[in-house]
């Protein structure tokens, strides 16, 4: 399938994701730094935990309104209301003494709208695709996302320091081409909308949900996603912590390679291997039973991260972290595929923010090693994460192919009775 020949919706949904996971990786990394010059690090760690509730309270609520209501309709009010905030935080930057509480009111509304809208957005990639080409596409997306990724961050770091102004007010203008975006392209079809069944919207909304949670196949693929992004997390908690303490520096002339700067190469390695290798994977796994290649890429992926966790040479971190993003690369667009292949056509919103629980569960598991991580030697950390990974593993597998075979018999015996 080849671009041109993409519905519009599915264009345009994958143009402005890039777009919008650019700005946000552009500014969210530095706001633990920002808020912690000018408010202090106690003040930074509690208003950032704060926004993290916030994101998953709107991630939930979003879900179900994108199932409720028009999609466009949704895209148009939180990416405008998005667009208008960061329009107040670059305004609040502009005086000498900078406004801060209005930089972080405008910041938490930012956080929620934002989160209104995804769902609204990982819907739309399903409504235009099929089961057949949906692994392609999520390939696709797959890549946007850490090249958008990539060069967002490369966008902060560079103007972050001594152009924070400048920086917000490019953002300011790339957000507000968004709605102008989905007013002119995004095409209003019509989806099977999901009716509202209780007349208290709350009630309605936690019946929703209770539907998901019912789904036992589905909410055993979303914790075993959870329990398998941890370990990717993890690169940037315990493991960069420990490496920060432990490893050893190298020195190439005058330039010292420090556990730090380790810790990037191992990111810009994962990046630059996805960004240069999504396309290859992914044609070459299509010749394969589907089952296997995921088992192959979990296996590759756990391997990988498992020697990760305690390695603290450069050549074996960088063979791992290869090894790791070889994995990746040959599960996530199966999984991605399979799960949307599990999701009701009128709940595509809701099943979509209640997937996202995997990267909110995944964070929490990934903050937690640094706490077990001050009792356990790093060898035992592998130890601990290859447990979480085989748990992971098994719960991902058993969703999508096994649970999930056993379901779809039992529903086609009751049916036949």
């Amino acid at each position: 399938m080849k671009w041109k020949e993409y519905p519009q919706n599915l264009k345009v949904r994958l143009i402005t994701s890039f777009f919008n996971r650019a700005i946000s990786s552009a500014v969210l990394p530095f706001m633990a730094l920002f808020f912690a010059q000018h408010k202090g690090a106690v003040w930074a760690g509690l208003f950032l935990g704060f926004n993290v509730f916030i994101g998953f309270l709107g991630n939930l609520i979003g879900g179900y309104m994108s199932d409720r209501f028009r999609r466009k309709t949704i895209l148009l009010i939180t990416s405008t209301l998005s667009a208008l905030m960061f329009g107040a935080m670059a305004a609040s930057l502009v005086p000498e003494q900078k406004w801060i509480t209005v930089f972080a009111v405008a910041y938490v509304v930012f956080m929620g709208t934002s989160s209104l809208g995804r769902p609204a957005m990982q819907a739309i990639i399903i409504d235009s695709t099929t089961a057949e080409n949906r692994k392609a596409i999520y390939a696709l997306d797959y890549w946007f996302t850490n090249l958008s990724m990539a060069i967002g961050a490369a966008l902060g770091g560079l103007f972050y320091a001594h152009h924070q102004l400048t920086l917000f007010l490019v953002l300011t203008f790339a957000s507000a081409c968004l709605p102008i975006a989905y007013g002119i392209w995004l095409q209003d079809t019509t989806v099977l909308q999901l009716m509202k069944k209780h007349k208290n919207i709350f009630i309605d909304l936690l019946a929703n949900y209770k539907i998901a949670l019912q789904d036992k196949p589905f909410v055993m693929a979303v914790v075993g996603g959870m329990c398998i992004y941890a370990a990717e997390f993890s690169l940037n908690s315990y493991i960069g912590v420990r490496l920060a303490d432990e490893f050893r520096p190298l020195f190439l002339g005058g330039f010292e390679i420090s556990g730090v700067r380790m810790l990037s190469i191992l990111n810009i390695q994962n990046m630059l291997l996805v960004v240069l290798f999504t396309f290859i994977v992914t044609k070459i796994t299509d010749k394969f039973d589907k089952k296997k290649m995921l088992l192959a890429g979990l296996i590759l992926y756990g391997i990988g991260y498992t020697v990760i966790t305690s390695a603290n040479v450069w050549y074996a971190l960088l063979l791992f972290n290869l090894v790791a993003t070889i994995g990746e690369l040959i599960y996530s667009p199966i999984a991605n595929a399979e799960k949307a292949n599990m999701m009701p056509e009128d709940k595509r919103g809701s099943y979509s923010a209640f997937s996202g629980i995997s990267f909110n569960g995944a964070d929490l598991i990934a903050r937690s090693t640094i706490i077990v991580g001050a009792f356990l030697v790093p060898s035992m950390m592998s130890v601990y994460i290859g447990i979480i990974l085989m748990m992971g593993t098994l719960l991902l597998y058993g969703g999508l192919f096994v649970y999930r075979g056993r379901v779809r018999k039992e529903s086609y015996v009751v049916t036949r009775g």
